[in-house]
């Protein structure tokens, strides 16, 4: 199966690859891993790339679907590229120079999809999780409403062909969607989304308006100190998984994926291990039956890895 048809339609008639590359890297990985992995990804059949300012690397990241352009393995249009709107810049002045900074970053002259990181707004500057001499976050106020009303005019400007959200719960999309003058409609809502986090009720709400949802942490979720609670089960080593995997002779984090992919989500794929990024692609040769869906969606315990606790106390905190 060739993963670059397998693209769902977005509510603004663009084109989403069901299957991304995440790119997400703890600091003490090295930002030339990024690079490389995202290379090798475009190599063996990706084409849609997720990344973010918060994460630091979209000049590695820009890199590499250039030099991929260069040598002819894409075009410019092949490519599917994510970007987000960070916690710092939701000052509805702030947004068009975030965007513009990450396509410097980049150097690339428009991103497919830009979408609001997270719905708390911390305080602007250059430190990305800015907090007092106690630790705790420094917050801001904003109309969420006033910030996806630049997001509009960056659309408008050609700087971003689609918008969107991320981490929203359902009143604060039902915030956007009823706003007076609403221009644009978000086209997902990326969300932490797993077999131990299946978001059912959030998901029929999103198509139910014709947003698609999005899936990060799709295999669980790396153990990243300060945003990871550590102490939860790790997901592809649940047997139920296994059991599953070994019966399709794929391995558990396929699996979790073609869930994903059944349920109408797009998912996400974050490695940076050439063996398990082709190995990711196997997603299109198989079905799962209707009893194994059914068993996976049995493992809900509503357990989220990343909940972001910093915001916690915002009156904007999501979960």
């Amino acid at each position: 199966m060739d993963p670059k048809s397998q693209r769902l339609r977005l509510n603004d008639g663009h084109f989403i690859p069901v299957l991304g590359f995440g790119t997400y890297a703890p600091e003490e990985v090295p930002k030339s891993e990024a690079l490389e992995a995202t290379k090798y990804a475009i190599e063996v059949g990706f084409r849609h790339i997720d990344s973010a300012y918060l994460y630091q690397n979209e000049e590695q990241v820009g890199q590499a679907i250039r030099s991929k352009i260069a040598d002819g393995t894409v075009k410019r249009e092949d490519i599917f590229y994510t970007s987000k709107l960070w916690a710092t810049f939701l000052r509805p002045e702030l947004v068009r120079p975030a965007l513009e900074k990450s396509l410097k970053n980049l150097q690339l002259d428009y991103v497919d999809l830009y979408i609001i990181h997270f719905p708390v707004a911390l305080k602007p500057g250059e430190e990305l999780l800015p907090t007092d001499e106690n630790g705790k976050a420094l917050f801001d106020t904003v109309d969420l409403c006033r910030t996806w009303e630049a997001l509009e005019k960056c659309k408008d400007a050609g700087l971003t062909k689609s918008i969107g959200v991320s981490n929203f719960n359902h009143q604060q999309l039902e915030r956007i969607l009823n706003k007076p003058g609403l221009k644009y409609k978000p086209v997902c809502n990326q969300v932490e989304c797993h077999p131990y986090l299946n978001q059912s009720k959030l998901l029929d709400f999103c198509k139910s308006k014709d947003i698609i949802p999005v899936a990060y942490s799709a295999l669980g979720s790396q153990r990243v100190k300060g945003w990871v609670n550590l102490n939860h089960p790790v997901l592809l080593e649940d047997p139920v998984l296994h059991a599953i995997a070994k019966k399709h002779k794929q391995t558990s984090a396929v699996i979790a994926l073609r869930y994903q992919l059944q349920r109408g989500v797009v998912v996400l794929a974050k490695s940076y291990n050439k063996k398990r990024i082709k190995e990711n692609l196997q997603v299109f040769n198989f079905e799962l039956p209707p009893e194994d869906m059914k068993t996976i969606d049995g493992l809900n315990q509503n357990l989220r890895y990343c909940d972001f606790s910093y915001a916690v106390g915002h009156p904007d905190y999501p979960f």
